[in-house]
């Protein structure tokens, strides 16, 4: 790229992958640019970790990953011949069954949840608190793009899977820095 600004989508419309163009408020965009947000946020998560705390290696090196799935991720979305291709395909391209191992590897070493728990604790778990929530719009938006438009199950499944994990990450986060989980008490049973 020579420059940053093309000045194409002045006019309120964007191109998709396989050049066909659409409004920027299709759903199918709205449905990228939560992905894109989400990885945003991921990015501050690593910032947030970012000290050279060893225990936090294995967690910044599987969110650096999933930021790379997670572009792979949009990059598909935002192509709907890429779509129409993987759907058909029934495969799954993105790795959900790595998730569930880094679901299960980090969840052995974290109390068990005995309430539910509040976002908070680390900056580093406060923003995996909130990739989680914007992984939970992605997948709501990608369910209903899925109605009228070709979306791949596979993607559906992991940003299904990807949440779990973000809520794992950041009880890890927290544990890791010796923090306890902030937990939910109804109003009145402070104690």
């Amino acid at each position: 790229m020579t420059r940053i600004y093309t000045r194409s989508g002045d006019q309120g419309q964007t191109s998709l992958g396989d050049g066909t163009r659409t409004d920027k408020c299709a759903p199918r965009i709205d449905l990228y640019g939560d992905i894109d947000e989400l990885n945003s946020i991921l990015g501050c998560s690593l910032a947030a970790m970012d000290g050279g705390d060893p225990s936090l290696g294995t967690l910044r090196a599987a969110v650096r990953d999933i930021q790379a799935e997670l572009f792979q991720v949009g990059t598909v979305i935002a192509d709907p011949g890429r779509c129409r291709a993987l759907a058909a395909d029934k495969g799954h391209p993105f790795p959900v069954r790595s998730l569930e191992v880094l679901i299960d590897s980090l969840t052995r070493d974290l109390p068990p949840l005995e309430a539910f728990i509040l976002p908070g604790g680390t900056p580093a778990a406060g923003f995996l608190h909130l990739a989680r929530t914007v992984c939970r719009r992605a997948e709501r938006k990608a369910v209903a793009l899925a109605r009228d438009e070709t979306v791949p199950a596979a993607a559906i499944i992991y940003l299904n899977r990807l949440s779990d994990f973000l809520f794992t990450a950041a009880r890890a986060a927290n544990a890791f820095a010796g923090v306890q989980d902030v937990q939910w008490r109804p109003s009145g049973q402070d104690g």
